[in-house]
């Protein structure tokens, strides 16, 4: 599959269609993660031999990546859950656009394009377009390693003139929203192979920059936390491949156990410790009335009283990639939460689509209100995102009738298969062609 063959969200008139009511009972697999696998396609290019990497999510966001790698140098094999991925021999440091814009860490990919070709020249970032998504602290991180960087309103090309990255010392700290996860990472792909030692000051150290830096150890290269203040990085000239392991999803975790949740019913994660969560989203999913509970190695998660209304902030520790979800299932839940988003400075594509369903949900600004419980009846619907599709799978589930939802593309880029998934758990969902 190619850029030309890739599904596109102009074209593909699939739809979803639901029929809510019924209960999900059962247990469930978890894919890799998808967030932590696009960032180590990223660390890939920085490798000098071959790299497997298992686990990996069988959605379009892992074909895009593949393509991308493939066309600037360095192949990429995807066959089933792994990713094989072979050196390059000759580079073409160019990100192509119809590939580029389809995917969030376009930075990412070509920060290690950069630190391995010398150049790499890339569209702006596309993936999600729930808020328009800075990469300052990206673009920062190649000037301060050396790079010569031009941007113009649709591109960045970036070069060192002197080959290669030189140690540096950078600051990911965004001004309103926290430390950058993105930015962090690709300063650790151009200081693993700068030569010395350099300084990522304020660093954000969620799962996905933790398997980055566990990859880059595993070939060879220096990783120092110093807390939460500064993450110095020892790079190397040659860095080693080997086979690595993605971990269980928590974000796909976290949809399923919303979905069981919101229809009354009882999933069992298998093979997900509840150890995958961040114990603030625990915290924060059981001030909801979930419960996450260990057993056989797997997360059990229920919602034994049902929902409670919340008040509360997405952080790093908390997800802003569940917001979407937790807000669907808030429209059950008595009394009024809110829920303030820190981590973008707008995350409410969803909102407009749960009140067709007779949510009584509003944004203003960051925040997000609802007062709940509500009768949620089926409706028509459109999603433009991952997480906004996922919350709206999510209403159906719970809401009388058969609900048609638009937007299946998206669904497609962060979850390898979540309604067959619910499905197998007793939900009664389909995909329609045309």
């Amino acid at each position: 599959m190619n850029a030309r063959t890739l599904p596109s969200p102009l074209t593909d008139t699939r739809t979803i269609r639901v029929t809510g009511g019924h209960r999900l009972e059962g247990t469930v697999a978890v894919q890799g993660s998808k967030n932590v696998a696009l960032h180590l396609y990223a660390t890939a290019v920085l490798a000098d031999g071959p790299l497997t990497l298992t686990g990996v999510p069988h959605i379009l966001d892992t074909q895009v990546c593949a393509e991308i790698l493939t066309s600037t140098g360095t192949t990429a094999t995807i066959s089933g859950d792994r990713c094989e991925v072979t050196p390059a021999a000759a580079w073409d440091p160019v990100i192509p656009d119809e590939l580029g814009r389809r995917i969030r860490t376009t930075a990412v990919m070509a920060a290690g394009l950069l630190a391995r070709a010398g150049r790499a020249r890339f569209p702006l970032p596309g993936g999600d377009a729930f808020c328009h998504r800075r990469i300052d602290r990206h673009l920062a991180a190649m000037e301060n390693a050396g790079a010569i960087v031009d941007v113009t309103d649709t591109h960045v090309d970036a070069r060192f003139t002197g080959g290669g990255p030189a140690p540096f010392t950078t600051d990911v700290m965004t001004e309103a929203w926290g430390p950058s996860l993105g930015a962090t990472v690709t300063a650790m792909l151009l200081a693993a192979r700068a030569p010395g030692t350099s300084t990522i000051l304020n660093p954000n150290s969620e799962p996905e920059v933790r398997a980055t830096a566990a990859l880059l150890e595993a070939g060879g290269v220096g990783i120092a936390w110093e807390g939460t203040t500064a993450l110095h990085v020892s790079g190397t000239d040659r860095i080693a491949g080997g086979t690595f392991q993605v971990p269980p999803d928590r974000l796909e975790a976290a949809t399923l156990a919303l979905a069981a949740a919101i229809t009354g019913g009882t999933v069992l994660l298998a093979d997900v410790p509840v150890a995958t969560f961040p114990a603030a989203l625990v915290t924060m999913l059981a001030d909801a009335g979930v419960e996450l509970v260990p057993v056989d190695g797997g997360t059990l998660a229920r919602c034994p009283a049902g929902p409670r209304a919340v008040q509360m902030a997405t952080t790093s520790a908390t997800c802003t990639d569940v917001q979407p979800q937790l807000t669907a299932l808030l429209t059950q839940a008595p009394g009024a939460s809110r829920i303030e988003e820190r981590i973008y400075t707008a995350r409410a594509t969803h909102v407009e689509p749960l009140r067709s369903f007779g949510a009584a949900v509003t944004a203003d600004g960051p925040a997000i209100t609802v007062h709940g419980p509500s009768r949620l009846t089926a409706a028509s619907v459109a999603g433009d995102d991952i997480r906004a599709v996922a919350a709206l799978v999510i209403a159906a589930l719970a809401a009388e009738g058969t609900s048609t939802i638009h937007g299946i593309y998206h669904l497609e880029r962060g979850y390898g298969g979540l309604l067959p998934k619910f499905v197998e758990l007793g939900a009664e969902a389909e995909v329609v062609q045309g």
